[in-house]
């Protein structure tokens, strides 16, 4: 298992040279230190500290900034470990980069979701409205029944759906595919959303799943290739298509005539 720390860009999409459109969230993945390492002679369990983004020693405290020294760094905004077994050969104030990922490779990434404020159960648990006709029941938007088991003595139950905070709680997305990696522009292209808002800060690790990569299709990329190239790419890929079409239509032409024929010949 490995694993990165980074901040949400935003969402956009990108083409394969087949021309097929895919969502993809872009990551903004800066060089990660590594702050300390916990092993079990120290510590019990085996871990990676990585440290994301520098902070200004005026903006941090002095257990902050003596932990950033040991590892010859600045104090860092956001830090967090990792339990991964592929990064323990790293030496402390060594730098971990997005090309730890390739494309490919199927993640796991948590977040902090978007918080909603106070809100009621429909919002919160999409829950139906009361009715609304002939004056009504007075209750449009309320909770209706809490669903107290038969007790009538005025005991919810725990757990029962009812309005309160919504969002802004820690959660992860699964089975996250990365379409595409570039450690020197430093971000990560990952298919599909991703928790929390833009400039959220994420974590970015092996998924859990036995899957743990997959096959991804090439990228029409704009950079260092002329446009009479990347359609001259598109092109090739369309008519290797096409040739394809063709070539089952006529196969399929061909096993009709020679049904056709042999039942003229009476066989």
């Amino acid at each position: 298992m490995k694993g990165i720390l980074g901040r949400k860009l935003g969402m956009t999409q990108v083409f394969t040279i087949e021309g097929t459109l895919i969502p993809v969230t872009v990551v903004e993945v800066q060089p990660n230190i590594v702050l300390q390492k916990k092993t079990m002679e120290t510590d019990g369990y085996e871990a990676v500290q990585l440290g994301y983004e520098d902070v200004k020693e005026q903006r941090s405290n002095k257990p902050a900034i003596g932990h950033a020294k040991k590892a010859g760094a600045a104090p860092k905004h956001y830090i967090k470990e990792f339990k991964a077994d592929e990064l323990m050969n790293l030496e402390v104030g060594a730098e971990v980069k997005a090309d730890i990922f390739k494309a490919g490779d199927i993640v796991d990434v948590t977040g902090t979701s978007k918080g909603h404020g106070y809100s009621g159960t429909i919002k919160r648990y999409n829950a139906h409205r009361g009715p609304e006709s002939h004056g009504g029941s007075k209750n449009v938007r309320h909770i209706g029944s809490l669903a107290t088991t038969g007790r009538n003595n005025g005991r919810i139950e725990k757990n029962a759906p009812m309005p309160g905070q919504y969002g802004n709680v820690r959660t992860t997305n699964q089975n996250l595919t990365i379409v595409k990696v570039d450690a020197e522009e430093g971000y990560i292209l990952i298919k599909g959303n991703v928790p929390g808002p833009r400039k959220g800060l994420l974590e970015i690790k092996t998924t859990v799943k036995p899957v743990k990569e997959t096959k991804v299709d090439e990228l029409i990329s704009y950079k260092g290739e002329s446009v009479e190239e990347e359609l001259k790419k598109v092109s090739e890929a369309i008519n290797e298509e096409l040739a394809k079409e063709q070539a089952e239509k006529e196969a399929q032409e061909a096993a009709k005539k020679k049904a056709a024929s042999d039942a003229r010949k009476g066989k």
